[in-house]
Protein backbone atom coordinates (compact mmCIF):
# COMPACT_ATOMS: atom_id res chain seq x y z
CA UNK A 1 0.00 0.00 0.00
CA UNK A 2 0.94 4.22 -0.76
CA UNK A 3 0.27 6.74 1.09
CA UNK A 4 0.56 10.32 -0.35
CA UNK A 5 -0.41 13.66 0.30
CA UNK A 6 -1.99 15.35 -2.96
CA UNK A 7 0.23 18.83 -3.36
CA UNK A 8 -1.02 22.00 -4.82
CA UNK A 9 -4.37 22.38 -3.90
CA UNK A 10 -5.15 26.41 -3.35
CA UNK A 11 -7.15 28.13 -0.61
CA UNK A 12 -11.03 26.43 -1.01
CA UNK A 13 -13.75 29.43 -1.12
CA UNK A 14 -16.89 28.73 -0.99
CA UNK A 15 -18.91 27.55 -4.07
CA UNK A 16 -15.36 25.65 -5.33
CA UNK A 17 -15.31 23.04 -7.48
CA UNK A 18 -13.23 20.37 -4.97
CA UNK A 19 -13.43 17.38 -8.24
CA UNK A 20 -11.53 19.07 -10.25
CA UNK A 21 -9.27 21.02 -7.90
CA UNK A 22 -7.79 17.67 -7.19
CA UNK A 23 -7.92 16.44 -10.66
CA UNK A 24 -6.00 20.01 -11.54
CA UNK A 25 -3.71 18.51 -8.47
CA UNK A 26 -2.70 15.33 -9.99
CA UNK A 27 -1.76 16.48 -13.58
CA UNK A 28 -0.04 19.53 -12.30
CA UNK A 29 2.21 16.62 -10.13
CA UNK A 30 2.58 14.39 -13.64
CA UNK A 31 0.39 11.83 -12.13
CA UNK A 32 -2.53 10.18 -12.77
CA UNK A 33 -5.39 8.38 -10.18
CA UNK A 34 -5.81 4.33 -11.21
CA UNK A 35 -8.54 2.20 -10.91
CA UNK A 36 -8.84 1.39 -6.74
CA UNK A 37 -7.25 4.43 -5.81
CA UNK A 38 -9.06 6.18 -2.31
CA UNK A 39 -9.01 9.37 -2.11
CA UNK A 40 -8.77 10.35 1.72
CA UNK A 41 -10.37 13.97 1.79
CA UNK A 42 -10.43 16.46 4.83
CA UNK A 43 -13.50 17.62 5.82
CA UNK A 44 -12.79 21.01 6.28
CA UNK A 45 -12.22 21.80 2.85
CA UNK A 46 -15.84 20.17 1.96
CA UNK A 47 -17.00 22.88 4.66
CA UNK A 48 -15.56 25.38 3.02
CA UNK A 49 -16.55 24.77 -0.19
CA UNK A 50 -20.53 24.26 0.91
CA UNK A 51 -20.17 27.14 2.68
CA UNK A 52 -20.33 26.29 6.30
CA UNK A 53 -18.76 28.71 8.10
CA UNK A 54 -20.07 31.20 10.85
CA UNK A 55 -18.48 33.91 12.83
CA UNK A 56 -16.11 33.21 15.54
CA UNK A 57 -18.39 34.93 17.94
CA UNK A 58 -21.25 32.49 17.62
CA UNK A 59 -18.89 29.37 17.96
CA UNK A 60 -20.67 28.51 21.61
CA UNK A 61 -24.46 28.89 19.73
CA UNK A 62 -23.34 26.86 16.76
CA UNK A 63 -21.87 23.59 19.25
CA UNK A 64 -25.93 24.27 20.52
CA UNK A 65 -26.97 23.95 17.37
CA UNK A 66 -25.18 21.02 16.16
CA UNK A 67 -25.78 19.30 19.54
CA UNK A 68 -28.56 16.39 19.83
CA UNK A 69 -27.53 14.92 23.19
CA UNK A 70 -25.15 16.12 25.67
CA UNK A 71 -22.58 13.05 26.82
CA UNK A 72 -20.76 15.16 29.63
CA UNK A 73 -19.29 18.67 29.91
CA UNK A 74 -16.17 19.71 31.93
CA UNK A 75 -14.96 22.61 33.41
CA UNK A 76 -11.89 24.24 31.64
CA UNK A 77 -8.72 25.44 33.66
CA UNK A 78 -8.97 28.49 31.55
CA UNK A 79 -13.30 29.15 32.69
CA UNK A 80 -14.17 27.67 29.99
CA UNK A 81 -16.59 24.26 29.28
CA UNK A 82 -15.49 21.22 27.23
CA UNK A 83 -18.59 19.57 26.24
CA UNK A 84 -18.62 16.06 24.93
CA UNK A 85 -21.59 15.99 22.54
CA UNK A 86 -23.78 13.75 19.74
CA UNK A 87 -24.15 15.87 16.68
CA UNK A 88 -26.51 15.56 14.66
CA UNK A 89 -24.51 13.27 12.32
CA UNK A 90 -24.59 10.99 14.63
CA UNK A 91 -20.66 11.73 16.14
CA UNK A 92 -19.80 11.55 19.88
CA UNK A 93 -17.17 14.56 19.81
CA UNK A 94 -16.10 17.53 21.50
CA UNK A 95 -17.50 20.25 20.65
CA UNK A 96 -19.92 18.73 17.60
CA UNK A 97 -17.14 19.18 15.35
CA UNK A 98 -17.64 22.70 15.48
CA UNK A 99 -13.24 23.43 14.33
CA UNK A 100 -11.55 27.17 14.26
CA UNK A 101 -8.37 26.05 13.14
CA UNK A 102 -7.62 26.46 9.66
CA UNK A 103 -9.78 28.56 9.06
CA UNK A 104 -9.77 32.45 7.88
CA UNK A 105 -9.94 34.88 10.93
CA UNK A 106 -12.70 35.59 12.73
CA UNK A 107 -14.69 32.41 11.19
CA UNK A 108 -15.22 28.72 12.37
CA UNK A 109 -16.52 25.98 10.53
CA UNK A 110 -19.25 23.35 10.96
CA UNK A 111 -19.14 19.73 9.62
CA UNK A 112 -20.32 19.67 5.84
CA UNK A 113 -24.63 18.88 5.81
CA UNK A 114 -24.04 15.25 4.68
CA UNK A 115 -20.62 14.15 4.77
CA UNK A 116 -21.98 10.74 2.64
CA UNK A 117 -22.99 12.69 0.28
CA UNK A 118 -20.66 14.72 -0.27
CA UNK A 119 -18.22 11.59 -0.55
CA UNK A 120 -20.70 10.95 -3.57
CA UNK A 121 -20.55 14.19 -5.39
CA UNK A 122 -16.82 13.76 -5.56
CA UNK A 123 -16.21 10.29 -6.30
CA UNK A 124 -18.75 10.71 -9.62
CA UNK A 125 -17.69 13.30 -10.84
CA UNK A 126 -14.17 12.11 -10.66
CA UNK A 127 -15.25 8.58 -11.73
CA UNK A 128 -17.42 10.73 -14.48
CA UNK A 129 -14.15 13.03 -15.12
CA UNK A 130 -11.83 10.18 -15.72
CA UNK A 131 -13.32 6.65 -16.01
CA UNK A 132 -11.34 5.59 -13.34
CA UNK A 133 -13.06 3.75 -10.60
CA UNK A 134 -12.06 5.39 -7.76
CA UNK A 135 -13.18 5.91 -3.59
CA UNK A 136 -13.63 9.01 -1.63
CA UNK A 137 -13.11 9.00 2.29
CA UNK A 138 -13.89 12.32 4.05
CA UNK A 139 -11.81 12.34 7.46
CA UNK A 140 -12.31 14.33 10.50
CA UNK A 141 -10.28 13.91 13.89
CA UNK A 142 -11.90 13.00 16.78
CA UNK A 143 -10.48 12.06 20.33
CA UNK A 144 -11.19 8.61 21.53
CA UNK A 145 -12.72 7.39 24.88
CA UNK A 146 -10.05 6.10 27.58
CA UNK A 147 -7.35 7.28 25.36
CA UNK A 148 -5.45 10.61 25.36
CA UNK A 149 -4.86 12.51 21.73
CA UNK A 150 -6.73 12.33 18.49
CA UNK A 151 -6.82 10.24 15.44
CA UNK A 152 -8.49 11.10 12.12
CA UNK A 153 -12.05 8.97 11.33
CA UNK A 154 -14.11 8.24 8.25
CA UNK A 155 -17.50 10.67 8.63
CA UNK A 156 -18.51 10.56 5.13
CA UNK A 157 -17.21 7.67 2.45
CA UNK A 158 -18.25 6.36 -1.12
CA UNK A 159 -17.36 3.77 -3.44
CA UNK A 160 -15.65 2.08 -0.51
CA UNK A 161 -16.59 -1.05 1.68
CA UNK A 162 -16.10 0.97 5.20
CA UNK A 163 -15.92 -2.18 7.14
CA UNK A 164 -13.83 -5.75 6.02
CA UNK A 165 -16.13 -8.61 6.69
CA UNK A 166 -13.92 -11.18 8.32
CA UNK A 167 -16.85 -13.02 10.90
CA UNK A 168 -16.87 -16.56 9.67
CA UNK A 169 -13.10 -16.71 8.14
CA UNK A 170 -10.47 -18.82 10.22
CA UNK A 171 -7.63 -17.64 12.12
CA UNK A 172 -4.18 -18.92 12.35
CA UNK A 173 -5.14 -21.79 14.83
CA UNK A 174 -8.13 -22.69 12.81
CA UNK A 175 -10.46 -21.36 14.92
CA UNK A 176 -13.67 -19.02 12.86
CA UNK A 177 -13.85 -15.28 13.83
CA UNK A 178 -16.89 -14.48 15.55
CA UNK A 179 -17.25 -10.46 15.57
CA UNK A 180 -14.34 -9.27 13.84
CA UNK A 181 -15.12 -6.64 11.53
CA UNK A 182 -12.25 -3.78 11.05
CA UNK A 183 -13.74 -0.04 10.24
CA UNK A 184 -11.08 0.35 7.70
CA UNK A 185 -12.71 3.43 6.81
CA UNK A 186 -11.38 5.04 9.51
CA UNK A 187 -8.16 3.12 8.87
CA UNK A 188 -7.66 4.24 5.69
CA UNK A 189 -8.61 8.08 7.14
CA UNK A 190 -5.82 8.18 9.84
CA UNK A 191 -3.39 6.70 7.58
CA UNK A 192 -4.41 9.58 5.41
CA UNK A 193 -3.52 11.93 8.39
CA UNK A 194 -0.10 10.57 8.24
CA UNK A 195 0.79 12.07 5.30
CA UNK A 196 -1.60 14.83 5.22
CA UNK A 197 -0.99 16.49 8.69
CA UNK A 198 -2.94 19.25 10.35
CA UNK A 199 -0.47 22.53 9.57
CA UNK A 200 0.99 20.92 5.91
CA UNK A 201 -1.68 22.83 3.64
CA UNK A 202 -2.26 19.49 1.73
CA UNK A 203 -6.05 18.51 2.47
CA UNK A 204 -6.03 15.19 0.35
CA UNK A 205 -4.44 12.21 0.13
CA UNK A 206 -4.08 9.23 -2.01
CA UNK A 207 -3.98 5.86 -0.66
CA UNK A 208 -2.89 2.98 -3.27
CA UNK A 209 -3.31 -0.42 -3.34
CA UNK A 210 -6.38 -1.36 -1.60
CA UNK A 211 -8.30 -1.96 -4.73
CA UNK A 212 -10.43 -4.87 -3.16
CA UNK A 213 -12.48 -2.04 -0.73
CA UNK A 214 -13.23 -0.21 -3.76
CA UNK A 215 -16.92 -0.56 -5.28
CA UNK A 216 -20.36 0.99 -6.45
CA UNK A 217 -21.16 4.06 -5.19
CA UNK A 218 -24.37 3.01 -3.57
CA UNK A 219 -22.49 1.17 -0.72
CA UNK A 220 -23.30 1.96 2.94
CA UNK A 221 -21.31 5.30 3.86
CA UNK A 222 -19.75 6.23 6.82
CA UNK A 223 -23.56 6.84 8.79
CA UNK A 224 -23.46 3.15 8.48
CA UNK A 225 -20.28 3.04 11.34
CA UNK A 226 -21.84 5.27 13.93
CA UNK A 227 -23.36 2.59 17.04
CA UNK A 228 -26.96 3.28 17.26
CA UNK A 229 -28.37 3.71 20.85
CA UNK A 230 -29.32 0.29 21.39
CA UNK A 231 -26.31 -0.56 21.24
CA UNK A 232 -24.56 2.29 23.26
CA UNK A 233 -23.24 0.66 26.33
CA UNK A 234 -21.58 4.36 27.60
CA UNK A 235 -24.09 7.12 26.67
CA UNK A 236 -23.20 9.71 29.34
CA UNK A 237 -20.06 10.50 31.06
CA UNK A 238 -19.10 8.85 34.27
CA UNK A 239 -20.30 11.58 36.74
CA UNK A 240 -23.15 11.94 34.44
CA UNK A 241 -24.38 8.92 35.10
CA UNK A 242 -23.26 9.00 38.70
CA UNK A 243 -25.44 12.21 39.90
CA UNK A 244 -28.61 10.80 37.32
CA UNK A 245 -28.30 7.34 39.24
CA UNK A 246 -28.00 9.12 42.73
CA UNK A 247 -30.97 11.91 41.94
CA UNK A 248 -33.04 8.85 41.10
CA UNK A 249 -32.46 6.86 43.72
CA UNK A 250 -32.81 9.47 45.96
CA UNK A 251 -36.06 10.37 44.87
CA UNK A 252 -37.05 6.87 45.01
CA UNK A 253 -36.44 7.12 48.68
CA UNK A 254 -38.21 9.62 49.40
CA UNK A 255 -41.23 8.64 48.04
CA UNK A 256 -41.15 5.25 49.96
CA UNK A 257 -40.14 7.24 53.36
CA UNK A 258 -43.62 9.21 52.43
CA UNK A 259 -45.63 6.11 51.48
CA UNK A 260 -44.38 4.40 54.99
Amino acid sequence: MQVWALAGIPEVAAGADLPGMILDAIGAAGDELIDGDILVVTSKIISKAEGRSVRAADREAAITAETVRVVATRARADGGVTRIVQNRLGIVGAAAGVDASNTEPGTILLLPLDPDASARAIASKIRAETGVDVGIIVSDTLGRPWRDGQTDVAIGAAGVHVFDQLHGELDSAGRPLIVTQPCVADELAAAGDLVKGKISGCPVAVVRGMGRLVGDLDLPGASSIVRSSEKDMFRLGADEAHRIGFDEGFKAARAATAAE
